[in-house]
């Protein structure tokens, strides 16, 4: 495991809606719904979590429960597969970096 650090170019050249449907149609990998949906983000159904809270994760929990302006930092949510996000900062020249963990969840 190591941290690893993106950064995003706000004045990066975007693609137009009607340029992201082209690129979509013209790939050769056909999308179904099956392979479309992880396991992980799939709703949980009734019964499959027990609501117990361990007494570790109260203080998470009560900042959690801010709204994204009063929290005072960044909340990541990442699931299977995904990066958790470690910083977030926007660099001198206007450009977002990112600092993450290199290992998938």
């Amino acid at each position: 495991m190591a941290i690893a650090t993106m950064v995003l170019d706000p004045n990066a050249q975007a693609y137009t809606d009607n340029q992201i449907v082209d690129k979509v149609n013209a790939a050769s990998n056909q999308i179904s719904r099956a392979s479309s949906i992880a396991a992980a983000a799939r709703p949980i159904a009734s019964g499959e979590v027990d609501n117990a809270k361990l007494a570790s994760t109260a203080a998470k929990d009560n900042l959690d429960a801010l709204s994204d302006t009063a929290r005072g930092y960044v909340k990541t949510s990442p699931t299977g597969g995904q990066f958790k996000v470690v910083a977030v900062q926007r660099q001198a020249d206007g450009k977002l970096a990112v600092t993450y963990d290199d290992v998938a969840i």
